[in-house]
């Protein structure tokens, strides 16, 4: 309280109606309240601004007039409180209880509905739990905050509607009886009870000093109550900001109709909440007078906006007023509309904009809802190290800390991958101690042998097979840790996933300890929970409230399992968002469209203006429908809309306005937003007055900023690369190949070269998919298991042991790909292909071993070959092969091989594919481990793909094969006459491992390639 015997301010005279004045759109509100008040305190005494209590709507506001009042001439400054919190000190309001946390109330509601969900699981799925307790806390605000008795929800007529809505009605009366036996005040609560005490001691004590509501548009409940009651003090006043005195009567008239007429459709006017308020307060619009004389940025700009949004049914109104506009050039000259093919675009020709607002001394401000747009706008601002002021901030989620804790939920929850684990060792925190170089090191070992031996779900077992692979060559000592003291930590670490429901306490220690632990490191003095890395800075900072508060309250959220519980703390995370401290001389900010009643830009870039961004869609109610809410008297959806419309308003009355949209998303077309539609529609219907003109220049404006965006995108012309074709030094080519790779030698050379010469082997994905390769592999050992299961029972496919046998052979083909294949469902998919072509392969297996006996499967063999040139040079070459399968017949060999693709054509075998009559070659010169020297009978690929079959190969002499062969490895053997080709022979197939090394797409396999020769 303030001395008494400071002097009594007497801001305004006797009257006999409430006080309410207005601002129009276009004038800096802060500034001009501040000035307000200077007009009227002229020749009082210094300590009458010290009685005034300025009740303001935001932070912001709050923040911008103390920046105004520090700035001025040395002064005694004024209370300043927010409509939120403020209590004038009445003994009712300090004698309430504190308000219990909205994370309490979350999770209490968050109870009730997964009972509901239990009772009734066709309501929604479980996963749905938090997010409807969030949309069931949102609403219990709005009763609270409007006033609402709970009784009247129970009253509800609800007899026409669907079982849905009664079921609905049902569970929020049981809900309203456990919060009123469970006791507590919500946040809206308590202020509504603040409030309405407030106005009771107000009655009978009114207060001496002056107090003024300013920047609040009173669409909340409790806000209202608030103003009335200020508006009607004998030294109260409430200061309405973006006020539109040039709104004719006849459009007043229509807003006030009642909300419960049927043709009331105009809830999302940016009026409409001061029209509720003037009638709660008996006043017309005309008598509410301006704060000052002071005028806005565009006079003529204000009043071809506010016909524009004219709601919808009298919008004929602008055939009659729109002539009275005038010419339009005074109106538009400071408006630029951008419409950007798409969203990168749209935000890099902002950025320029800024930029050169920036450069010219300007203040520049961006406001968005879309958080897309603005992170766009902030990363291209890096460009020329510009850092913009978002007043949004980052979402926790987003931050690192945030990151890593939703990272460890997933450790605790899920079952582990070679992604999430290298994804969690590589994160900044984790092993952010003095030995994190080593702990990179590790790292780095470990995400290169994972990626060579392709296992999906990292284990324990497989990090210590990690552990095994080499001895440790190093001492260890107390302040670098070896691998083993790693593993172990990491191991440590790194335990199974809690099965079934556990207690949230359970779940949120466990996310603690954890978390630390990983922070920690493997260092010898342990975890420090105080000053934990984890917890530094304000994104720390924030994640340990979230946390702790999680802590705290984890009695009341029950048991969960584990889904629920990552949903949960996903949840809290993105509802907090990390703010960093704002530049001390920072003129590029960006901004949420709330913040028009208190921006001082010079230049506004309006930007997301789209349809279901600029307004935001709204969220359906899951608990009351429109007739519901109507009935128990809460805000329809559209009111929204109207505060959104509000918005736009007064930021569009800024002195340089940008209305930016992007044409196209990545979900297709985009819509204009109906209040850019509105007012371009305006302007092209009103070409007497130059809108079409206006509207033209408007857009050329837009379009010379999108040119210098596009032009500062487009990359400068290089010359493309030619198609390689590397001729290397003889000594360094190849001595050795496979048969696949003779494959690969004649279609394309060049990877031979970057694997064979260069020795460059690409790196497999983190993750192994269930890919052919893998499946090729699978089916393979499942035939090699087979048969080898059979080789001692002759009669094992005999017609009458057919049954028994099938029946083995899918049980080893289950067994086969469990040990295979990493993933359930994939494994049930392969045996149900594999059941559909068992009958098929054992009967055709019963004429295969007519033929000969299976002898040998997955045999490896090398075959040494002396190949001469033609100027009298000579060297061996060694050809290796690894055949599926080989059978002893009574003459000589069979050689088979499996297919799981597609089985190659004649063509193909007889230009390239030759690895099975390679194989044979191998057969008959005794190149295979046990394979005795002999001809071999023929070769045949047994196609186990999609539509089995078995096709021999070629009839093609082993001499003929021999003689291909040599010529074509002595062409590579010979520096002058041919090099290693990029995609010789290939066309239409897939990238191969080496194409960007080769740089292709540079050329096409018509561009002419030309042999360079290699030092």
């Amino acid at each position: 309280p303030l001395p008494g015997n400071l002097a009594m301010a007497t801001l305004f005279g006797p009257t006999t109606s409430p006080r309410v004045y207005g601002l129009p759109p276009g004038v800096d509100f802060p500034e001009v309240l501040l000035a307000g008040l200077r007009e009227r305190l002229h020749g009082q005494p210094p300590e009458a601004l010290a009685r005034i209590h300025l009740v303001v709507n935001s932070r912001r506001m709050k923040r911008r007039l103390g920046q105004l009042l520090h700035s001025a001439t040395p002064c005694l400054l004024p209370a300043i409180d927010l409509v939120a919190t403020y209590h004038g000190n009445a003994p009712q309001a300090l004698m309430l209880p504190p308000a219990i946390p909205s994370l309490r109330r979350q999770l209490q509601l968050g109870q009730l509905i997964g009972k509901l969900l239990e009772q009734q699981p066709d309501l929604a799925p479980r996963t749905c739990r938090y997010p409807l307790a969030k949309s069931l806390a949102r609403l219990m605000d709005e009763l609270q905050d409007e006033g609402i008795d709970p009784q009247l929800i129970r009253e509800l007529d609800v007899g026409e509607l669907s079982g849905h809505w009664q079921r609905s009605q049902a569970f929020l009366s049981l809900v309203q009886e456990y919060l009123q036996a469970i006791g507590g005040l919500d946040a809206r609560a308590r202020q509504r009870r603040v409030i309405e005490g407030l106005v009771s001691h107000w009655r009978r004590h009114p207060p001496s000093h002056p107090v003024i509501v300013a920047g609040s548009t009173g669409s909340r409940g409790s806000t209202r109550l608030l103003m009335e009651a200020v508006a009607r003090l004998s030294q109260g006043a409430l200061v309405l900001p973006g006020f539109d005195f040039d709104l004719p009567t006849a459009v007043w008239s229509r807003l006030e109709q009642s909300p419960s007429s049927p043709t009331h459709p105009l809830e999302d006017h940016p009026q409409q909440r001061f029209c509720q308020l003037l009638q709660v307060l008996r006043m017309d619009p005309q008598a509410v007078q301006p704060w000052t004389k002071a005028q806005p940025a565009a006079p003529a700009r204000n009043r071809l906006v506010s016909l524009a949004l004219r709601p919808a049914p009298v919008t004929d109104a602008w055939l009659e007023e729109g002539p009275s506009l005038g010419i339009l050039d005074t109106a538009t000259e400071g408006l630029t509309l951008l419409e950007a093919p798409g969203l990168r675009q749209e935000a890099l020709a902002i950025t320029l904009r800024l930029r050169q607002a920036l450069e010219d001394g300007h203040k520049a401000a961006l406001m968005t809802p879309d958080r897309r747009l603005a992170r766009h706008v902030g990363a291209a601002l890096d460009r020329w190290k510009i850092v913009a002021d978002d007043s949004a901030g980052l979402p926790l989620q987003l931050s690192p800390p945030g990151r890593f804790l939703l990272q460890v939920a997933q450790l605790m929850t899920q079952p582990l991958t070679t992604s999430s684990l290298l994804s969690l060792l590589q994160h900044p925190l984790c092993h952010s101690g003095a030995v994190r170089t080593i702990h990179l090191r590790h790292s780095r070992a470990l995400e290169l042998w994972l990626r060579k031996n392709t296992h999906v779900f990292p284990k324990a077992s497989v990090l210590q097979a990690f552990s095994r692979r080499q001895q440790q060559h190093t001492t260890a000592t107390s302040t670098t840790p070896t691998e083993t003291t790693w593993i172990h930590w990491l191991n440590s670490c790194l335990s199974e996933p809690l099965q079934g429901e556990q207690p949230l306490g359970n779940w949120v220690r466990r996310l603690q300890d954890l978390s630390l632990r990983l922070v920690a490191g493997c260092e010898a003095h342990g975890p420090d929970h105080a000053d934990s890395p984890l917890w530094q800075q304000e994104a720390g900072r924030t994640a340990q409230k979230v946390v702790v508060a999680l802590a705290q309250e984890a009695p009341e959220g029950g048991a969960m399992d584990a889904l629920a519980f990552g949903e949960l703390l996903q949840n809290l995370l993105s509802a907090e968002a990390v703010r960093s401290p704002e530049p001390e001389t920072g003129t590029v900010v960006i901004w949420s469209p709330w913040e028009a009643r208190s921006h001082d830009a010079q230049l506004l870039i309006l930007g997301g203006l789209n349809e279901g961004c600029w307004p935001e869609a709204t969220a359906p109610d899951p608990w009351l429908n429109r007739r519901m809410r109507r009935q128990a008297g809460l805000p329809l959806p559209e009111h929204l809309l109207g505060l959104a419309a509000h918005d736009l308003q007064q930021a569009v009355a800024a002195p340089q306005v940008w209305l930016s949209r992007s044409t196209r998303s990545n979900d297709g077309e985009t819509v204009p937003c109906r209040w850019l539609n509105r007012l371009t529609n305006l302007l092209h219907g009103l070409p007497e007055q130059g809108g079409r003109r206006c509207l033209e220049a408007m857009t050329q404006r837009g379009q010379q900023w999108l040119d210098w965006a596009m032009a500062l995108e487009k990359p400068s012309p290089e010359q493309p690369a030619v198609r390689p074709c590397p001729s290397p030094p003889v000594a360094a080519r190849p001595r050795k190949l496979s048969v696949t790779e003779i494959r690969t030698l004649v279609k394309d050379p060049y990877s031979v070269y970057a694997k064979r010469v260069l020795r460059l082997v690409p790196l497999n994905p983190l993750e192994q998919g269930p890919d052919a390769l893998l499946r090729g592999v699978a089916i393979h050992r499942v035939m090699e298991n087979f048969l080898r299961a059979i080789q001692g029972d002759p009669t094992a496919l005999a017609s009458q042991q057919r049954p028994r046998t099938r029946r083995r052979f899918l049980q080893i083909a289950e067994d086969t790909l469990k040990a295979t294949v990493p993933w359930p469902a994939v494994q049930q998919l392969w045996l149900a292909r594999l059941d559909g072509l068992a009958d098929w392969f054992l009967n055709t297996e019963v004429e295969r071993q007519r033929q000969g006996r299976p002898f040998a499967f997955e045999v490896k063999g090398e075959a040494p070959l002396d190949l001469h040139l033609d100027d009298g040079r000579s060297f061996q070459f060694v050809l290796s092969a690894t055949a599926d399968r080989i059978d002893k017949t009574s003459d000589g060999w069979l050689v088979y091989d499996y297919k799981t693709g597609t089985i190659p054509s004649k063509n193909e075998q007889e230009k390239w594919d030759k690895q099975l009559l390679l194989e044979m070659v191998m057969v008959e010169k005794g190149a295979f481990e046990g394979i005795s020297p002999g001809p071999a009978q023929g070769g045949v690929f047994i196609g186990l793909g999609s539509n089995p079959d078995q096709k021999t190969a070629v009839q093609e002499s082993r001499g003929q094969t021999l003689a291909e062969l040599e010529t074509l490895l002595c062409a590579y053997m010979n520096p002058t006459t041919t090099g290693y080709q990029s995609r010789r022979l290939l066309c239409k197939e897939a990238p191969g491992p080496y194409d960007h090394l080769a740089r292709f797409g540079e050329w096409d396999s018509a561009t002419k390639a030309h042999c360079q020769p290699m030092t």
